[in-house]
């Protein structure tokens, strides 16, 4: 990925320190001070990009970045200082309804999982992109998606080879779809790159992270935090058990904005394939990967619950943020410099 432009001290320290290869032993110093005036890392600029350039090294990299690094021990522990307080930050905001005490078996699981995402209120981006989204917005909309499409599954990959069995056999079962079943030009992220190419935008990989604001990049690196962690291995079931019990219905909607703008069925392909996908996968991903996995490990359900209603969380932030812009009149994007 191209090196983004820095966002505040922290990140511009961040990125001289890959771009030059000289890490500074006092970085996870200089990040835990600047946390300690940031109230909602979410929303910090700069914190989420510094988190964003971090987890990249363990992605697809950054352009000019020794790969080495990606396991250099200070910046390990830099990243470690940003994730232990935006856990803590996350688990505060984040509420799971107190009635939520599903017994250890899949069925139950499935079921509190579905009962949660059933709960959520919150503002609907798809029902506004469906209805009301003028064509800018849909390119917008677009720009912010491509910064976790374009390595669509990827955070929840990692899960893998930490779960045994049923758990594991069901999040195979996804992923090989998210993947397009072996299937270079069917793979998700793909059908995504086609779609930005539809609307004439560069489908290129991280193009557009310079101008998504924080709460985008917030939504992405929770993922990240969660799929590398064993310890958290349990919230990015959740996470990914609520995105498929959110997706088969909005993406219809998504659909429908870009259909009711005159763009054809190879523009609304990566929707539609998600409108029949998702529909299977939120079955398993309730009931054989979360259910399964609690059923293994009972003490995991609070994870699990945790992590699928932080994913409601940090979606409804970015919906809301979106919807709240474009009601103003106003772009949901930031300002860069040419």
């Amino acid at each position: 990925m191209r090196a983004p432009a820095p966002r505040g001290p922290l990140s511009q320290t961040v990125l001289t320190a890959l771009t030059s290869g000289s890490i500074d032993a006092d970085l996870p110093d200089l990040a835990a001070a600047r946390i300690a005036a940031v109230p909602d890392l979410a929303g910090d600029e700069d914190i989420q990009l510094s988190l964003t350039l971090l987890y990249e090294l363990h992605h697809q990299g950054l352009d000019g970045v020794d790969d080495a690094l990606e396991w250099h021990p200070d910046l390990l522990r830099t990243r470690a200082v940003i994730e232990r307080e935006y856990e803590v930050q996350l688990r505060a905001a984040v509420t799971v309804p107190a009635d939520l005490r599903p017994e250890p078996t899949p069925q139950s699981v499935a079921a509190a999982l579905f009962d949660l995402t059933g709960r959520d209120d919150g503002p609907s981006l798809s029902a506004y992109v469906g209805k009301k989204a003028t064509d800018d917005q849909l390119h917008e909309l677009l720009k912010h998606r491509s910064v976790y499409q374009l390595k669509e599954a990827d955070p929840h990959t990692w899960a893998i080879p930490r779960l045994l069995g049923e758990p594991k056999a069901a999040l195979v079962e996804i992923q090989a779809d998210e993947y397009g079943g072996g299937r270079p030009e069917r793979m998700h992220a793909a059908l995504f790159a086609r779609t930005m190419r539809g609307l004439g935008l560069d489908d290129t990989y991280g193009r557009y992270v310079d101008e998504v604001p924080a709460l985008t990049l917030a939504s992405v690196n929770m993922m990240s935090m969660f799929g590398l962690h064993r310890r958290l291995r349990g919230c990015i079931v959740g996470h990914l058990a609520a995105f498929e019990m959110t997706s088969s219905q909005p993406n219809r909607q998504y659909g429908n904005g870009f259909r009711r703008h005159g763009y054809d069925a190879d523009v609304t392909w990566y929707f539609d394939e998600h409108v029949e996908a998702d529909a299977v996968h939120e079955q398993i991903a309730g009931r054989d990967l979360a259910g399964g996995l609690v059923a293994q490990q009972p003490e995991l359900l609070d994870d699990v619950l945790f992590g699928a209603a932080a994913c409601l969380h940090a979606d409804g932030r970015v919906g809301g943020y979106l919807i709240d812009r474009w009601s103003a009149g106003e772009t949901s994007l930031r300002t860069v410099a040419a």
